[in-house]
């Protein structure tokens, strides 16, 4: 068997059956891709369903001549085909191979095997780029809230050379795909239809700038059409060939959230923006956190390279608020400094016995305290400093 061969054989299958159909996935690993196509066409298929779903195909063409058409159409578009065999394959998109989804009975969340080829349109490999690559993704009626975190998210990650993978959507996934563009950096749009025919067509120009610095990618042939079911299946490949996932807003039914229902089955980091309790696009993210026990909060960029980076070198900082002179104090000198009067002067002595400590160390405090800014010496005792802007 020869590349070609192998190459027009996977898109043949494709064509023939949707991607991420495990029968087939399962004939394709034993027998091989020219073999499974045969037996498939010759009427072998293995359960009722497959053969059912080969037999309606058929009648909208001979796969063997899709195939090469779409090889044809690829080639045309500057895009290429990827299969499990080329180097720019992403080999984390192996782990859908562990996929099982729990209480699962759609045919969207049963058929979650790997894909058997890629179209990629853009000059960055495929397997690079995804390397180190967060998924961002949300609802397409966001927010301005929602809008503006998904961007400084997308910013944030590109700009500390992380990969933004999204969908391509209206919302949230337009918002981390411009906030990446914005850095310089690289981002990816995974699309549930043909590379020639990017949906929404409203973000087209969207599209066109992805290409141009980063990657288009889809499991379906040019020409294939933005059908509901495939943007379900196309998330598997998202919450897959990623690092991890972050939810920025979703309703109550959002397919965001089967992105993260994903990532949590493989064991992916899986994170998600809390929102306003009053907001109906935050009733989906909130829900995640609260049935999902390995989901986590997060609330910037910060918070995410630590989920997804390595270990000991991306810790978030705690968050605080501005550092202030008082920080430094120990308890004698914060005991001094309250016991001090709001108006007026106080002698060390006064002072020390109001604050319960030494006159000694009351002097040295003191004299600290003066350091730092926050008392004043007068002759009659000390006086509490005035503000900055007051003196």
């Amino acid at each position: 068997m020869n590349a070609t061969e192998d190459l027009l054989a996977r898109v043949a299958l494709t064509w023939l059956t949707e991607p991420g159909t495990w029968s087939v996935h399962r004939l394709v690993d034993r027998l091989g891709p020219p073999a499974t196509l045969d037996l498939l066409l010759g009427g072998g298929a293995p359960d009722e369903r497959l053969a059912a779903t080969v037999a309606a195909r058929l009648h909208a063409g001979d796969p063997r001549a899709a195939a090469s058409e779409a090889v044809t159409r690829t080639d045309r578009l500057g895009a290429r085909i990827v299969t499990p065999g080329d180097e720019e394959w992403p080999v984390r998109l192996g782990d859908l191979s562990r996929l099982v989804l729990p209480g699962a009975s759609r045919k969207v969340d049963l058929e979650t095997a790997p894909p058997l080829c890629i179209w990629v349109r853009g000059g960055w490999p495929l397997a690079d780029v995804l390397d180190r690559s967060v998924a961002v993704v949300g609802a397409r009626a966001a927010t301005g809230y929602g809008l503006h975190v998904a961007t400084d998210i997308g910013y944030g990650l590109a700009d500390r050379d992380w990969t933004v993978v999204s969908g391509g959507a209206f919302g949230i996934d337009a918002a981390a795909h411009r906030g990446a563009l914005n850095a310089g950096g690289v981002t990816v749009s995974v699309l549930a239809c043909g590379l020639d025919r990017p949906y929404p067509m409203g973000n087209a120009a969207l599209f066109d700038r992805i290409a141009e610095t980063g990657l288009l990618v889809s499991e379906w042939l040019p020409g294939a059409e933005p059908l509901r079911p495939r943007f379900l299946i196309r998330n598997r490949v998202i919450a897959a060939g990623t690092r991890g996932s972050v939810l920025v807003e979703a309703a109550a039914r959002s397919g965001a959230t089967q992105t993260m229902h994903r990532a949590v089955a493989m064991g992916r980091p899986a994170m998600v923006v809390p929102g306003p309790v009053t907001s109906a696009m935050s009733v989906g993210a909130h829900e995640l956190l609260r049935e999902q026990r390995d989901a986590r909060l997060v609330t910037g960029v910060a918070h995410v390279l630590e989920e997804v980076g390595r270990i000991g070198t991306d810790l978030a900082p705690p968050a605080r608020g501005p550092d202030r002179p008082t920080d430094t104090l120990d308890d004698e000198a914060t005991m001094l400094r309250e016991s001090m009067p709001r108006r007026g002067t106080i002698g060390a002595d006064a002072l020390a016995a109001r604050a319960g400590v030494p006159v000694r160390t009351a002097l040295r405090k003191l004299a600290l305290l003066e350091e730092l800014g926050l008392v004043t010496r007068r002759d009659a005792g000390y006086a509490l400093a005035p503000p900055p802007g007051q003196r």
